[in-house]
C-alpha cells in the first residue's frame, strides 16, 4: 500500500473513474493520503463525483510516471470522522482556502477491496492487494 501511495503522491495527478447510471465518468484529481494503514482522497459531497460514489463505491484509479502506470480498482467508503479531514488537510493545506474538516461539505474516502495493478511496456505487470 505505501508503495501505492507513494507512486500516486510523485505523480500528482491521477485520474478517477465513477460510474454514473451506465456512464463512465473520469476527473483528474490530486490528493492521496495514508492515514491509519488506509489510502483516502478527498472532494466535496455537493460534487457530482461525491453523489455518485454514494450511489456506487466502485472506482478504478489511473495514474502515469516515468514509464509506468497503476490501476487502482477499489471501492471507496466515506469516512465521516474529524481526524482523517483533518490530517488530509493538514498535508494539503491549500485546500484549506475552500474545506474544513468541520465544515458539512468535506469529504475524505478510503479505498476498500483495493488491487493495484503496476505495469510497463518493459516489465511483467505486477499487482499489490490492500
Amino acid at each position: 500500500m505505501k508503495e501505492v501511495y507513494e507512486f500516486l503522491k510523485k505523480c500528482g495527478t491521477y485520474y478517477l473513474a465513477t460510474v454514473d447510471g451506465d456512464q463512465p465518468r473520469v476527473r483528474p484529481f490530486g490528493t492521496i493520503d495514508l492515514f491509519e494503514d488506509k489510502l483516502y482522497i478527498q472532494t466535496g459531497k455537493v460534487k457530482e463525483v461525491s453523489k455518485q460514489l454514494q450511489a456506487n463505491p466502485k472506482a478504478e484509479i489511473c495514474a502515469f510516471g516515468e514509464g509506468v502506470w497503476v490501476r487502482i480498482e477499489c471501492k471507496l467508503i466515506r469516512d465521516d470522522r474529524i481526524e482523517p479531514k483533518t490530517h488530509m488537510l493538514d498535508n494539503y493545506p491549500d485546500l484549506k482556502a475552500m474545506y474544513s474538516a468541520e465544515d458539512e461539505n468535506t469529504e475524505v474516502l478510503y479505498m476498500s477491496e483495493a488491487k493495484a495493478t503496476f505495469a510497463s511496456f518493459t516489465e511483467p505487470a505486477r499487482v499489490v492487494e490492500f
